[in-house]
């Protein structure tokens, strides 16, 4: 586990004093959240990313494939009584329709990762219903994370975040666009990646993967990410395959 504290530290330690949690613009507090959604921490060459991911079940989460590194290099870690936790991973999986070059290349990809963690979520988590159907422009849909609330500011000090979002055009089967309906600045951001975006119902729809903001900004305009509910399959048969 000495590669996990060291991560967990690394993603964490310079964060914890400071003031900030996560989702841009103005978000409300998560903390109903975190006994469904994760921490997805990954060593990736010299970089240390911090993500955001939803649990399916006792050791099943998903989240965004560019989240992950190994899986002896990704760590999940949980917030218990206000204190953040590691958890080792066993396996990870990313889509095969992803690829990690598909934004300069414009070209579609399925952003989507399943992480097996070594041992079950602590108790008391709850597992996502991923909704059937995909939901029409205007519908109102929530985002849970642990990224940015200022983008440029510090990463997150492991508290979660939430955004009341809408459903935007373009429709797609494939991929969900949100943005904020009071043109605020609110949405996702960086660290956010791999969070879940529910429907008004609390299914599960898709999980942040891009984002976008004005005037050459990153975050606080559009939120993105891929359904989940078409790659039902391939979790299905990721599942089976690792016995979850």
């Amino acid at each position: 586990m000495r590669f996990a504290k060291s991560l967990l530290l690394a993603a964490a330690f310079g964060v914890v004093c400071a003031p900030v949690q996560a989702i841009v613009g103005p978000s409300q507090d998560g903390d109903a959240y975190t006994d469904r959604i994760v921490m997805v921490l990954a060593r990736q060459g010299q970089r240390q990313s911090v993500c955001s991911g939803v649990a399916l079940s006792p050791r099943l989460v998903l989240t965004a494939a560019h989240c992950l590194a190994g899986a002896g290099e990704t760590l999940v870690a949980v917030r218990i009584g206000g204190q953040t936790a590691p958890v080792a991973v066993a396996r990870v999986a990313r889509h095969p329709g992803y690829d990690p070059a598909a934004a300069r290349a414009r070209r579609v990809s399925i952003d989507l990762g399943l992480v097996e963690t070594a041992k079950p979520l602590p108790g008391g988590f709850r597992f996502a219903e991923i909704a059937e159907s995909a939901p029409a422009a205007g519908d109102p849909v929530t985002v849970a994370g642990f990224g940015l609330t200022r983008e440029g500011g510090p990463a997150s000090d492991g508290n979660a975040r939430t955004a009341g979002l809408a459903v935007a055009d373009p429709l797609s089967h494939v991929t969900l666009w949100a943005r904020d309906p009071q043109g605020a600045g609110l949405g996702a951001c960086h660290g956010d990646s791999g969070g879940p975006i529910y429907g008004a119902d609390g299914r599960l729809l898709a999980v942040v993967a891009w984002t976008n903001g004005a005037k050459g900004r990153g975050c606080g305009v559009i939120t993105q990410g891929p359904l989940v509910a078409p790659a039902l399959g391939w979790i299905e048969a990721t599942r089976a395959a690792w016995g979850r």
